[in-house]
């Protein structure tokens, strides 16, 4: 995504000096320009509505409401700024975290709204580096056969993408920069950080 504000945001948010409030204000700030640009493509359907004047027609999403999956913990700082640009999805999320050593994906929650089945689902997560957690996550979140699903991260590099498109080539991946690639701790360069620790003032 290269709109200008979803890029100047970004780089502020990779400044090491960026304090845990700005941090976070900037990622809801740009988490809702990124919902904004992924939900352009939402199928939509007529309804009448009566306006304080006439009938007349409007449009609205088509079927059910969206359902935000949040990869935790770092995926819910994405969620609030989505949410202020569709108040009315439905939240899920999917507990994982990497094993130090393997950097695989350990599952310890899963929980989404009822009826995904006619859902399109966003999947959030700010940085999509190994891969190794969004490929189990999808993994999972297809189980219940939701009606389309899109990935979402702030950042990513070329491993991250192979290994996703590698287990799931049908889900777009969507992202405000694709960086150099990981270091030896699994971490993406330059990047900005763990995103979670970042986020909830973990460090």
């Amino acid at each position: 995504m290269q709109h200008p504000l979803i890029q100047h945001k970004l780089t502020l948010m990779r400044n090491r000096e960026a304090s845990t409030s700005s941090f976070r204000r900037l990622l809801n700030e740009l988490s809702a320009l990124m919902a904004y640009e992924i939900t352009r493509d939402m199928p939509m359907q007529e309804i009448e509505v009566e306006t304080p004047l006439e009938k007349t027609t409007g449009k609205v999403i088509d079927g059910k409401k969206l359902a935000l999956i949040s990869i935790l913990r770092a995926g819910n700082g994405l969620l609030d700024g989505m949410l202020s640009v569709v108040p009315g999805a439905r939240v899920g999320h999917v507990g994982l975290y990497r094993d130090p050593k393997t950097l695989q994906a350990v599952e310890y929650y899963f929980k989404m709204p009822a009826h995904m089945e006619e859902r399109d689902a966003i999947v959030v997560d700010p940085m999509l580096a190994t891969g190794n957690s969004a490929v189990a996550a999808l993994d999972r979140i297809k189980q219940l056969k939701p009606r389309s699903i899109k990935f979402v991260c702030l950042l990513t590099c070329p491993e991250g993408i192979a290994t996703l498109h590698k287990a799931h080539p049908d889900v777009p991946i969507y992202t405000a920069a694709i960086d150099r690639g990981l270091n030896e701790k699994g971490y993406i360069v330059p990047g900005l950080g763990d995103a979670g620790d970042r986020i909830f003032g973990t460090l």
